[in-house]
């Protein structure tokens, strides 16, 4: 894991490399930044680059596969139903997960972690147990003789048990230990934590570095690869979510522009059957699809004033903007996103699918003849 692999960030980059090479390093640092800007992706880097720096003989072999044994990793986990009772889930518990995960990329989200662990409906925190292993393991000799750096990530999700021994570790730091929270809903952390902790924080991607990586890392041609950076909006995880969904917002576009012509239209049983249609299928992508029918109503509002750099759509979605833009305005987009955020609360509570949608369709026949 290298500074070449982090997406955009130049700024970050130099700001720590400079800490670095002045010897200016604080004991903890706290990374903060939005969703998919590539917070973990500078702190594996810049422990990396940290632990490069030692002269040991094996160190790049050991950080190419993240298993040097000066770099710890801290994590929220779950309790599995074969551990014992009195035993506390430590991040140890899940290394193999883990190790699979971060191989795969830096750029990941708690919904895939939880993929990885097997956890259902549980909530995963970092607990007491965590922070008494890490205590453990940070009060050894370095084994490269250098620094040892302890990643930690979410810790917002430490249960206050474990924050209060972590801030007290944070205090008190082992002799060359180097900590690195990475976090994103630090105001959930303890304030004293944060008081104790530099803290930098990371911006958006930019589109060039954005657009550059998707042409470089996916193959995407230079028309593409702009359309897919500006819909992500400068989050790595969100652009990745663009082309793995593809198939799917291709379905949805269907049904988006079928629900509008029915209802220019007024073809009710047609409506009728569309709604029928959309009850097939699962709560979940029922609420995807209601999410993406407020992103084309909002798409194709901004459309109307004729500036491109507003628009965030895909070539397909453009084209039928292009005819239909104009019948999304200031006399309906606040009643249609209105009406559309009632739909997704009505199916989140378990509504029936067909009367929900049929209601929808109905209501945008008078809607879409507002002006």
């Amino acid at each position: 894991m290298t500074f070449d692999d982090v997406i955009g960030q130049a700024e970050a980059k130099q700001r720590l490399l400079q800490m670095a090479d002045e010897g200016r390093l604080p004991h903890a640092m706290m990374f903060c930044g939005p969703k998919g800007s590539g917070k973990m992706a500078l702190a594996m880097a810049f422990a990396s680059y940290l632990l490069d720096t030692q002269q040991s003989p094996n160190a790049k072999a050991m950080l190419a596969k993240m298993e040097h044994p000066d770099l710890h990793f801290t994590y929220p986990t779950i309790k599995l139903p074969s551990m014992g009772s009195d035993h506390k889930p430590v991040s140890d518990d899940f290394a193999r997960e883990w190790h699979d995960l971060i191989m795969n990329g830096p750029y990941f989200t708690m919904d895939q972690w939880m993929q990885r662990i097997g956890a259902e409906n549980q909530q995963a925190i970092i607990t007491a147990g965590e922070s008494d292993a890490l205590i453990r393991k940070l009060s050894l000799k370095s084994s490269q003789g250098g620094y040892k750096v302890s990643i930690v990530w979410l810790p917002e999700r430490m249960n206050i048990e474990c924050a209060n021994k972590l801030l007290k570790l944070i205090e008190e730091p082992p002799i060359q230990t180097l900590f690195m929270l990475v976090c994103e809903e630090p105001d959930k952390l303890l304030e004293t934590i944060r008081s104790r902790v530099q803290r930098i924080d990371i911006r958006k991607i930019d589109d060039d570095s954005m657009r550059h990586a998707l042409i470089t890392r996916r193959g995407l041609s230079e028309d593409m690869a702009q359309r897919v950076a500006r819909i992500a909006n400068g989050n790595w995880l969100k652009a990745v979510e663009e082309l793995e969904t593809g198939n799917e917002n291709e379905l949805f576009l269907d049904l988006f522009q079928s629900l509008m012509r029915l209802a220019y239209q007024r073809k009710i049983k047609e409506m009728k059957r569309w709604s029928e249609t959309m009850a097939g299928y699962g709560r979940e992508k029922q609420k995807r699809f209601l999410e993406y029918l407020l992103r084309m109503a909002r798409e194709n509002f901004m459309y109307n004033f004729g500036k491109p750099e507003l628009c965030y759509m895909s070539q397909r979605e453009e084209d039928f903007a292009r005819n239909f833009a104009r019948f999304i305005n200031e006399g309906n987009i606040l009643k249609i996103n209105g009406i559309t955020n009632r739909a997704i609360r009505d199916i989140g509570q378990n509504a029936n699918g067909k009367i929900v949608f049929f209601d929808l369709a109905l209501q945008m026949i008078v809607l879409l003849l507002q002006k």
